[in-house]
């Protein structure tokens, strides 16, 4: 960069561009460096999104009026609310939300956990996720599902998803 801002100078000084010539060629000399810089500061590591808060977690169970109330007497957790099949309990200074849903048959198991992430794009996201061949599928406007390298359910959330 350094001998490209040399070279113009030089050019200007001995007659060989005007002065505005000289201020365009260093205005896009810098924008290109500024790019390629941005590029490479891109592909070394930064992530393509910030997670700032656990959003959810879905968690299957065989009774969660059972888990309801465990987790409402043992823990604090403040039903927001509850459809007879499932609930959403809320906890934490990020309003974090635990969903028992009923699933009679198996073993209980966390299905998926969602995150909320800084500044969500629904169609900025989409397409980072489709790049990284994620295959998301939108659960509404406000989230994505993807699966991570073992398979399992991740949600991507903006801070408006609530369960």
């Amino acid at each position: 960069m350094e001998h490209i801002i040399e070279k113009l100078v030089q050019d200007f000084e001995t007659g060989g561009i005007t002065r505005r010539q000289l201020i365009q060629s260093l205005a896009l000399a810098i924008t290109a460096a500024a790019a390629t810089s941005t590029a490479d500061a891109a592909t070394a590591g930064d992530p393509a999104f910030k997670a700032v808060a656990v959003n959810h977690i879905s968690y299957r169970v065989a009774d969660y009026a059972k888990t309801r109330d465990f987790y409402v007497d043992l823990l604090g957790m403040k039903v927001r609310h509850d459809n007879g099949k499932e609930c959403a309990l809320v906890f934490g200074p990020n309003d974090t939300v635990l969903i028992p849903r009923n699933y009679p048959t198996g073993t209980p198991v966390v299905d998926h956990i969602g995150y909320t992430i800084a500044h969500f794009d629904r169609e900025k996201v989409e397409a980072e996720l489709k790049r990284r061949g994620l295959n998301p599928k939108a659960d509404g406007d406000n989230s994505f599902h993807v699966h991570d390298p073992n398979g399992f359910d991740v949600q991507i959330c903006s801070k408006t998803m609530k369960p």
